[in-house]
């Protein structure tokens, strides 16, 4: 098990990535990304089981789909420092003929991406259908996904979140990431969602908050409990429960970071606020 403190040095370096990623070309999703970092980073690191190599199969090894794929810099930052791909290819974000697109795609074959993903509300149904593939398989690996909350707006997801409670996908964890914030306000400006652990219940989903869900600590404990909640015939959902632009002050609660790049001393200031720990690209 890594330690907490490794962890969260790879936190901070993650959050450099970000930043430095999307200023460069001044374009990408900042804000989503730095508020899931914590989470990303513990799931490649702590809580998932993965196979060395990467094939597009996943058997006999945990899978993750991110289905908000516009939060795409804090994936490829932690997919190059897991190892997937070189770090220094971080620095080819967005790029023209680039293998790190600003939504996550396939036909590049980038190491650690299996769907194309950022048209929001797909990520659920593919998640499951893994799962279910899984099962016929008889692989007894896990499947993860990550979905927005203003993602949850799409009318799709409710669809496949009933399909997976009455098929008994119980395989499965679905990790929502509940800023209350999305790309036009807050979520309850744009369209409330009301509860969702209600909602999810009531769809037949077993249901646990990670009211810390930028607590490295709070997330493996919580992590810890999804996987035990597991093979139980009931899909596992875990509000996570973050802050949008976390580790960067002036993004910090507020929707106004969702899709927007820093300026040089913007940039500059964040930096200062994550010294520099691994070592940039």
């Amino acid at each position: 098990m890594a330690a907490v403190q490794e962890l969260q040095d790879l936190v901070t370096q993650v959050r450099r990535d970000i930043l430095r990623m999307v200023h460069k070309v001044n374009s990408g999703h900042p804000g989503g990304s730095l508020g899931c970092t914590e989470f990303i980073v513990a799931l490649y690191n702590e809580v998932m089981e993965l196979k060395e190599g990467f094939d597009m199969d996943g058997k006999d090894e945990d899978l993750f789909f991110l289905s908000n794929g516009h939060i795409s810099p804090v994936f490829y930052s932690v997919l190059a420092r897991r190892g997937y791909f070189p770090v220094e290819e971080l620095s080819t974000f967005r790029l023209i003929n680039s293998r790190l697109q600003g939504h996550p795609t396939t036909h590049e074959g980038l190491p650690g991406v299996r769907i194309a993903s950022g048209s929001l509300g797909q990520g659920m149904s593919v998640a499951i259908g893994a799962a279910q593939a899984k099962k016929l398989n008889k692989d007894s690996n896990l499947v993860y996904s990550l979905h927005g909350d203003g993602e949850l707006q799409e009318g799709q997801n409710w669809e496949a979140i009933m399909y997976a409670s009455g098929n008994k996908v119980d395989n499965l964890i679905a990790t929502i990431d509940l800023n209350g914030q999305q790309i036009d306000g807050s979520t309850d400006d744009v369209l409330p969602m009301g509860d969702l652990r209600a909602k999810f219940e009531a769809f037949g989903w077993d249901v646990l908050d990670i009211k810390e869900g930028n607590n490295l600590e709070a997330i493996l404990k919580g992590m810890k409990e999804a996987k035990s909640r597991t093979g139980k015939g009931k899909p596992v959902c875990v509000l996570l429960h973050t802050i949008m632009g976390n580790g960067v002050d002036f993004m910090m609660y507020t929707h106004a970071w969702h899709g927007k790049a820093p300026s040089d001393e913007q940039l500059e200031n964040a930096l200062e606020q994550n010294p520099v720990t691994l070592g940039d690209y």
